[in-house]
């Protein structure tokens, strides 16, 4: 039995069992609702709008003919059991940040972001102009998924900590919530790493179940509330410089619809990650202004922190380089992450550096 075959006939567990309804998309009258699961709490900042925005662009451009049924995390299944219940036919298509799924092949990382990895403009030079959709459609294959790219949060800020960090020993112990490779290499330097849902964490550091965390960045960090818990707030991270979001559609599902909806799908999952990189990028500048008003310390990381962070990062992406899907991924990133940087940063860059200094 293959893995698409296994998966589909396994029972998953917990919530992921009350979904055996969703086998196949309800139809009615020649219209087809899908559902689509999140690894998101409904409402949370940004990233919630992001599925929100894919599910009613989907039925706007059908005019109705195909309609998502968003359940956000917990309302179906729980945020990190949406993979399974997608690949196992149990739900038809999630939306999240793939480096969540890491678990199942470490190659996801590099859709959602991989530290010191893409910005937004790299990240999608690669996936739209490099190999970046073909590698996520040869990993989609595996586990029986169709994906797209559908949101951006930006570059990630690099955290809120209940002391300073003034060298990479004040990692150690320290209870940090990071998902993904780049809570791996937190790992590295001592860090006590927790992969916590979104949902979750301003409980968790409220409680002192963990002395800080990452989340996304001004907007989004200030609606969460970290703020009334801690001052300490770091703006830049090495760990999620672009962070993408996906959609995954059970593959057969995806092939079972009309080529108009299987564009209607790709289409609207590529304007999403336009809309809601803006919708971040909008938003930080204004929150971060009264972030500070509020009395919050915005701080960088010193060198020797960013230094442990560079090797910390490339030791784990080494861990993983037996895995030949791995390399290729992380290969054809590296390449075309060095292709786009030149010019931004002699064009783009030098621009900004000029920008600032002439107009203050």
């Amino acid at each position: 039995m293959d893995r698409r075959s296994f998966l589909r006939t396994s029972a998953l567990g917990g919530s992921a069992a009350a979904a055996t309804s969703l086998a196949a998309p309800a139809i009615a009258q020649g219209n087809r609702t899908l559902t689509m699961v999140t690894t998101w709490g409904r409402g949370l900042a940004g990233v919630h709008d992001a599925a929100q925005h894919v599910a009613d662009s989907i039925t706007a451009m059908s005019d109705g003919s195909l309609t998502v049924d968003l359940k956000a995390a917990g309302e179906l299944v729980g945020a990190f059991e949406v993979f399974d219940a997608v690949t196992a036919g149990q739900a038809d298509m999630y939306h999240g940040a793939d480096y969540y799924f890491t678990g199942q092949h470490p190659g996801y990382q590099f859709f959602t972001a991989a530290p010191f990895g893409m910005t937004p403009q790299e990240l999608v030079n690669w996936y739209y102009h490099g190999d970046g959709h073909a590698l996520h459609d040869e990993l989609g294959q595996i586990f029986g998924l169709k994906s797209f790219l559908a949101g951006n949060t930006g570059p990630q800020a690099g955290g809120w900590f209940s002391k300073e960090i003034n060298s990479p020993d004040d990692f150690n112990g320290l209870k940090f919530r990071m998902p993904g490779l780049g809570g791996k290499a937190l790992g590295k330097l001592g860090a006590s790493v927790q992969n916590i849902p979104g949902s979750e964490v301003y409980q968790a550091l409220a409680s002192g179940a963990i002395d800080g965390t990452e989340w996304i960045g001004p907007w989004a960090d200030e609606k969460a509330g970290f703020q009334e818990i801690t001052k300490t707030y770091y703006t830049s991270g090495f760990h999620e410089p672009g962070a993408g979001l996906s959609v995954a559609v059970n593959r057969d599902v995806f092939e079972s619809l009309s080529p108009a909806h299987q564009k209607i799908i790709e289409v609207a999952s590529a304007e999403a990650h336009q809309w809601n990189l803006a919708q971040f990028m909008n938003n930080n500048g204004a929150a971060l202004q009264r972030l500070q008003a509020g009395g919050v310390k915005t701080l960088e990381f010193p060198d020797s922190v960013w230094d442990a962070f560079g090797q910390a990062a490339s030791d784990t992406l080494d861990e993983f380089m037996s895995d030949d899907l791995f390399a290729n991924i992380r290969g054809s990133v590296v390449s075309s992450m060095k292709a786009s940087s030149g010019w931004i940063t002699k064009s783009e860059g030098a621009y900004r550096t000029q920008r600032d200094r002439v107009l203050g």
